[in-house]
């Protein structure tokens, strides 16, 4: 009930893998889609990370998943395991760059000011934006 009804009062849920499913697609209703979340299974001598979505099968090909969970889920690597926080940091701000620029997979596509994009087309926007970031974080270190 609190993570619908005041979902900013968790950072991070630990469960086992079967109550983490059932709170992962609770939690899609708050985020508009599986396709925006991101998961880490961490801890052990190997982290595994993945969207919450797993493989989707069932849209695999047809150009309309969400990639940005699993983009978000390279982030997670990134701050957890190779423990590279700038390079976490830069990868969050391009996807939130994206998302504030209006693009949407057609999963959390809602209407007027928004524009849908397929699943490569939401990859290459994020990696163009990260492109933008890393050169800006560049020239700010050069001058």
């Amino acid at each position: 009930m609190h993570l619908i009804m005041n979902p900013r009062r968790f950072d991070v849920l630990l469960t086992e893998n079967l109550f983490g499913d059932i709170l992962s697609d609770e939690a899609a209703v708050i985020t508009g889609s599986l396709g925006m979340l991101a998961s880490a299974s961490i801890g052990g001598s190997v982290g595994l990370y993945e969207p919450v979505h797993g493989s989707a099968p069932d849209i695999a090909g047809k150009g309309v998943a969400n990639p940005l969970g699993a983009i978000a889920s390279a982030v997670l690597l990134l701050r957890h395991s190779a423990h590279l926080e700038q390079e976490a940091k830069a990868v969050e701000a391009a996807i939130r760059t994206v998302l504030e620029a209006g693009y949407r997979t057609v999963d959390v596509y809602r209407g007027a000011g928004q524009h849908v994009v397929r699943t490569s087309e939401m990859g290459s926007l994020v990696a163009e934006a990260l492109v933008k970031i890393a050169n800006a974080t560049r020239s700010q270190h050069a001058g």
